[in-house]
């Protein structure tokens, strides 16, 4: 615990603040992280509040759940319903709006969803039960694709099938720097993404945007170090990709899971929720490993148009920084972490659930 304790000491923490407020920049700031894991470290220890008025946090598109299309979520369903499969996902995807309910609600109609913490513990279930068709609704960024391609290189049995929604992060970002209406200063990465994959393909980021990018882990002397350093690179005008979190984080990542994410999915153009289809950031399976496709396996058409957001839902603009929570009228009136209205609020490390409190 003394490690941990460390980088939450509260002289610490104040000094670092401290000397972050007297880093004067010329102009007010606004940086962005990509993670809901840095979300979630930011609200519990009150980073923003230790903070001067002219630096700004925002939260970009980087909770899993919150991106999910609506569409991956309706297939799942689709298969539940009426495939008679059990479909095998992670809790935070139990409540997540889709367009004729929850996974919940396909659960309440008589459907086989079953949580599990680990797609290994899905493929376990697929070799228990060799006459019930199991099919794991993958979610999440790198980090979550490395377990879920070690999974599929362990050659599960016939019965076990995937949806895969798996995105990745890079191809974000450069959507929201070319967008005018973000103006963001700088980006702080997760830790947890680049110990998977490094860090040298962001390193054109800096030269060719003219941001700067600090990679932190999620204590608070990691945020606020990231944040210092974001703020240093913008007066000096020398912008570059910072690691702040060399304990975990080499440019080159984790090899094996790297290799084992490459070996298993290749890249697609691919659709976040609320935002659209971005070119190059979703990971499908490679041509080898189709049998374990579910949506062929299981000749799933698509009946209808699924709707990504709820009339009045401003979960999309809350994504990619444009607005604050408590800025969406459905927020903490129509929309509760008990009746979430949107994605953004279903989630610990969704931006609204994390507002309206842990």
């Amino acid at each position: 615990m003394k490690h941990i304790d460390e980088y939450r000491d509260e002289k610490v923490i104040s000094g670092m603040a401290s000397t972050i407020s007297r880093r004067k920049a010329a102009k007010p700031l606004k940086f962005m992280h990509v993670c809901g894991t840095h979300e979630n470290a930011i609200a519990r220890f009150g980073l923003r509040a230790l903070l001067p008025e002219w630096i700004r946090i925002i939260a970009g598109p980087g909770c899993p759940v919150c991106i999910c299309p609506t569409e991956d979520i309706d297939l799942a369903s689709q298969i539940a319903l009426e495939k008679k499969a059990a479909i095998v996902t992670f809790g935070d995807m139990m409540k997540v709006p889709a367009t004729d309910g929850s996974l919940f609600d396909v659960k309440s109609s008589g459907g086989k969803i079953h949580v599990v913490y680990s797609p290994s513990d899905a493929v376990s279930m697929a070799r228990e039960n060799p006459y019930e068709e199991i099919c794991f609704f993958g979610v999440g960024f790198e980090t979550t694709a490395a377990p879920v391609a070690a999974a599929i290189l362990s050659r599960p049995p016939d019965n076990f099938s995937m949806i895969s929604s798996h995105r990745i992060i890079p191809p974000a970002l450069e959507l929201l720097l070319n967008r005018d209406d973000v103006a963001i200063d700088g980006f702080i990465l997760p830790g947890h993404v680049t110990t998977v994959m490094g860090y040298s393909e962001y390193e054109d980021f800096p030269k060719k945007y003219g941001k700067g990018v600090a990679i932190a882990g999620f204590e608070p002397a990691d945020v606020l170090l990231a944040i210092l350093n974001l703020v240093e690179q913008v007066i000096e005008k020398d912008y570059k990709v910072f690691n702040c979190y060399r304990r975990s984080v080499t440019r080159e990542g984790n090899r094996l899971a790297r290799e084992a994410i490459q070996n298993v999915f290749e890249i697609s153009d691919s659709r976040w929720r609320g935002i659209g289809i971005i070119k190059n950031s979703g990971l499908k399976l490679r041509t080898e490993f189709q049998k374990y496709d579910a949506v062929k396996k299981f000749q799933l058409r698509k009946e209808k148009e699924s709707i990504d957001l709820n009339p009045g839902c401003l979960c999309h603009l809350i994504m990619i920084g444009k607005i604050e929570p408590p800025e969406c009228p459905m927020f903490g009136k129509r929309c509760t972490p008990e009746f979430p209205y949107g994605p953004c609020m279903v989630s610990s490390e969704g931006t609204c659930r994390l507002h309206h409190g842990l």
